[in-house]
C-alpha cells in the first residue's frame, strides 16, 4: 500500500509539475507573442507591375523597383499537381496542422539530438513563409520560435489558402525570380498552370536552396534536387511510374528564357499613365498581337535595314484595338525600335483617297458609276499627276479609285472643296496635320499633302467599315466612349466605298475580292501604307523610316498591301461581305439620273441628251492601215477623225491620252507624231465610249 501511494504521489507531483510547467510555457509563449511587433505583409503587396491582354494573358512584366521578377499568382493561377506534390515534399500534414507539426519538430529534435546539429528544421509551410516574410539569416532556436509564432499568426489571420499563395508568391528560384509564376516563365516560357511532372518537381525543388541549384548554373544539382522530388511523389502515389520515368529523362533547362514582351509601346503607355497601378488589363489579344509581331519580324527580312514596320488590328463592332505593333523590333535601335510608329504624324500618300469619295458620293456629288476625266488637267499653278505618269481618259470613279487615279480624285476634291473635306475629318475626332498651319488647305491634301497617324487613318477605316459611323480606337477593354460622335458619311456612300475597294486589284498571289483596301505612297517614298477592313476587323500597315528618309522602291502596292494581305491571313477567319443598304443605287452610267452620269460641268445633263442615238466611231475603221506619206502629198497632213450618234460634247483621246479639247463637231482632224500602231478612242457626254486600233505606215 505505502508503494501504491508512493506511485500516486509521484505521479500526481509529476502531473501538477507538467501543468505548471505548460501554464507557464503557455504564459511565455503569450508573452513573446505580445512582445513582438505587428505582422508586416508589406512584402507579400510588393509586385511587378503586370499588363494583360483582354483575357489576362500575360503580354508584358516590369521588374520591381529593387530589380526584382515577381508576378502575381494564386493558388488558381497553378497546375493543382504541383500544389499536391508541394505538400508531400514540403508538409504532407499541411491541411491538418494549425501553422505547427508537433511530429515534424520532435523528428527535427531528435536528429538534431543524434547528430549534434540542425539536420532538418522541421517547418511547415507556413513557417516558411513565416521566415520570407522575416528573412533571418541565422539558424537558431529563437529564429524557429519566432517562425512557429508567426505561423500560428498567419494561420488563424489568412487560412490555408492564404498560406499558400504568400508561399507561391514569395518563394525564391534562384537571381532575381521570387514566385513560382515568375520562375516558371523564366524556366519554361509558360504559366505554372501548364507544367509537366518533370517541370513541377524542379519547381518544388529549387526554392530549399535556390542559387546552389539553379539550372543555368548548376545542372547537375538541379537534376538531383529534382530526383529526390520525384523519388517522393512516385511514395505518394501523385503519378505513375511511367509518368516518373517520362519525368525523370526530361532534360534540365540550363538557360533563362526571356519574359514576354508582347506590345510593348501600348504597354509602357498605359503605365505610364497609371504608375501606382499594379494590373493593367488591354483590349488586345495576346495570340494576335504575337502574330503580327512575327509578322512584322518576317517582312522586315530583306528590307533596308532602317525599314521599320507598324500595324494596328481594331475589332469594327466596339472600336478596341486587337494588336498594336509599333515597331519591327523594340531593341533594334537602328530601326528606332522603341519609338511608337503607330502615333508618327506621317504624309498618308493615296491612303486618304476613299475619303473624298465617300464624301464626294455623300454630298451627291458622284456616284462610284458617275464618269471622270483622266488627263492632263491645271487647277492654278497645281498640275497633278498619276502615279505612273500616264493617263487613262474618261473612267468610272469606281475604277478611278480601284487604280488611284490621282487627277480623277483632285477633280473630285476640286468639286467637293478642300476645306470642306478637311474640317469634316477633323469634327469626327481625327488629328490632321497641315505644312502651314493657319494657310487655307490646297488640293495637294487629297494626295497626301498632309499628316496623319496610323492610329487615325485607321480609325477613318473603321468608321467605313461601321457605315460611317465613327468610333475612338479603345485600349482598355468596354473604355470605348458612349458619347454620339459626328458621322463621317451616311451608310449608302460607305458602302459604295467599301464594294469600291472590294474590287481593287490585290497584291501578287493574294485572292480578290476578300477585303476593301486600299495602299498609298508618300512623295519621294518615305511611306508606304495599306489599309483593308471586312465586316469584322480592320488592319493598317505602315512601312517607312522613322527619321523620315527616302527609301527608293518603297511602294504601297508592293510592300505594304502583301503584309495586309498576309495580316487577314492570321486573322483565322474568313472575311465577312458587307450588307447592302435598301437604299444603295446598283446602276450602270446610263441607268444614273443625268446629274449622276457625268461630272465634267459642260456636259449637258438632260434625258434628251442621253436619248441620243449610240456612240460609233465613223473614221478610221478597225484595223485600218493608213498612209501618213500618202497624206502628205495630197497636202493633208492631218487625220481625219468622225463620230456618228452620241450626244456631244466629243472627247478624242489617242492611247488614252486627250488629243483635242472637247468638241461639239462630229469632225476633228489630228496631226499624228509618227507611225505605228495606236488607239484612238471617242467618249461623249454620257460617258459612253468607243475605240479602234490602226496602224499608221
Amino acid at each position: 500500500m505505502s508503494g501504491r501511494g508512493t506511485g500516486r504521489r509521484w505521479f500526481g507531483t509529476a502531473a501538477a509539475t507538467a501543468l505548471v510547467l505548460g501554464l507557464g510555457l503557455a504564459a511565455a509563449l503569450w508573452h513573446y507573442e505580445r512582445s513582438l511587433p505587428p505582422l508586416d505583409l508589406a512584402a507579400a503587396g510588393d509586385r511587378s507591375t503586370v499588363v494583360l491582354d483582354r483575357e489576362g494573358r500575360l503580354l508584358r512584366p516590369f521588374l520591381t523597383a529593387d530589380g526584382r521578377w515577381k508576378l502575381p499568382v494564386g493558388t488558381g493561377d497553378v497546375d493543382p499537381r504541383y500544389l499536391a506534390m508541394l505538400k508531400a515534399y514540403e508538409d504532407r500534414r499541411f491541411d491538418r496542422h494549425s501553422g505547427i507539426d508537433p511530429l515534424g519538430l520532435a523528428r527535427a529534435a531528435w536528429q538534431m539530438a543524434v547528430n549534434g546539429r540542425i539536420v532538418s528544421g522541421g517547418s511547415t509551410l507556413s513557417m516558411q513563409v513565416a521566415r520570407l516574410l522575416e528573412p533571418r539569416e541565422e539558424r537558431s532556436l529563437a529564429a524557429k520560435l519566432r517562425q512557429a509564432v508567426r505561423a500560428v499568426q498567419l494561420e488563424s489571420r489568412l487560412g490555408k489558402t492564404g498560406i499558400l499563395d504568400l508561399y507561391l508568391s514569395l518563394a525564391p528560384y534562384g537571381g532575381n525570380l521570387e514566385g513560382v509564376r515568375a520562375a516558371s516563365f523564366a524556366w519554361f516560357g509558360k504559366e505554372p498552370k501548364r507544367l509537366s511532372t518533370a517541370e513541377a518537381a524542379l519547381l518544388v525543388a529549387l526554392p530549399q536552396a535556390p542559387e546552389t541549384r539553379r539550372p543555368d548554373r548548376f545542372p547537375d544539382a538541379a537534376r538531383q534536387a529534382r530526383e529526390r522530388v520525384l523519388a517522393r511523389v512516385a511514395a505518394a502515389g501523385l503519378a505513375t511510374p511511367a509518368e516518373v520515368a517520362a519525368a525523370r529523362d526530361e532534360p534540365i533547362p540550363t538557360a533563362r528564357r526571356p519574359f514576354p514582351h508582347l506590345a510593348p509601346h501600348l504597354a509602357e503607355q498605359m503605365v505610364a499613365e497609371a504608375p501606382s497601378q499594379r494590373s493593367h488589363r488591354l483590349a488586345i489579344d495576346a495570340r494576335l498581337q504575337a502574330n503580327l509581331e512575327n509578322l512584322a519580324r518576317e517582312r522586315s527580312i530583306g528590307l533596308h535595314p532602317q525599314l521599320s514596320i507598324a500595324m494596328l488590328a481594331v475589332d469594327n463592332d466596339s472600336g478596341e484595338i486587337r494588336a498594336s505593333v509599333g515597331g519591327v523590333d523594340y531593341f533594334a535601335s537602328e530601326r528606332a525600335g522603341a519609338l511608337d510608329l503607330t502615333r508618327a504624324l506621317r504624309s498618308p500618300g493615296s491612303a486618304l483617297k476613299p475619303f473624298i469619295y465617300a464624301l464626294a458620293f455623300d454630298n451627291g456629288i458622284a456616284h462610284p458609276e458617275t464618269m471622270l476625266e483622266d488627263r492632263p488637267a491645271r487647277y492654278g499653278i497645281y498640275v497633278p499627276e498619276n502615279f505612273d505618269m500616264s493617263f487613262q481618259g474618261m473612267v468610272s470613279a469606281r475604277k478611278a479609285l480601284q487604280l488611284s487615279l490621282n487627277v480623277p480624285s483632285v477633280e473630285l476634291l476640286s468639286a467637293l472643296g478642300p476645306q470642306r473635306f478637311l474640317s469634316r475629318l477633323r469634327d469626327t475626332g481625327i488629328g490632321i496635320a497641315l505644312p502651314k498651319e493657319g494657310g487655307a488647305p490646297g488640293l495637294a491634301i487629297g494626295l497626301g499633302g498632309l499628316g496623319i497617324t496610323l492610329a487615325d487613318l485607321t480609325r477613318l477605316y473603321v468608321g467605313l467599315a461601321r457605315g460611317g459611323d465613327m468610333l475612338p480606337l479603345a485600349v482598355k477593354p468596354g473604355a470605348a466612349a458612349e458619347e454620339p460622335r459626328p458621322r463621317l458619311v451616311d451608310p449608302v456612300a460607305a458602302w459604295y466605298v467599301a464594294d469600291t475597294l472590294l474590287g481593287a486589284p490585290p497584291p501578287l498571289n493574294a485572292q480578290p475580292g476578300k477585303i476593301a483596301y486600299k495602299t498609298g505612297t508618300s512623295y519621294g517614298y518615305r511611306d508606304a501604307w495599306a489599309v483593308g477592313f471586312d465586316r469584322r476587323h480592320t488592319i493598317g500597315i505602315w512601312v517607312g523610316r522613322a527619321d523620315n528618309g527616302a527609301v527608293p522602291g518603297l511602294v504601297g502596292r508592293s510592300v505594304a498591301a502583301p503584309i495586309l494581305f498576309d495580316a487577314f491571313a492570321r486573322l483565322g477567319h474568313d472575311p465577312r461581305p458587307f450588307p447592302q443598304p435598301a437604299d444603295a443605287i446598283v446602276a450602270t452610267v446610263a441607268q444614273l439620273p443625268p446629274p449622276l452620269r457625268h461630272l465634267r460641268q459642260d456636259v449637258p445633263k438632260t434625258v434628251a441628251a442621253m436619248a441620243a442615238p449610240g456612240l460609233k466611231l465613223a473614221f478610221p475603221p478597225a484595223g485600218a492601215k493608213i498612209d501618213l506619206a500618202a497624206s502628205a502629198l495630197a497636202g493633208r497632213s492631218e487625220l481625219n477623225l468622225k463620230v456618228a450618234g452620241g450626244a456631244p460634247p466629243f472627247t478624242w483621246l489617242v492611247d488614252g491620252a486627250p488629243v483635242l479639247p472637247p468638241t461639239r463637231r462630229r469632225e476633228s482632224a489630228w496631226q499624228p507624231p509618227g507611225k505605228g500602231f495606236v488607239r484612238i478612242s471617242v467618249i461623249d457626254a454620257a460617258g459612253a465610249s468607243e475605240s479602234v486600233e490602226v496602224w499608221l505606215q
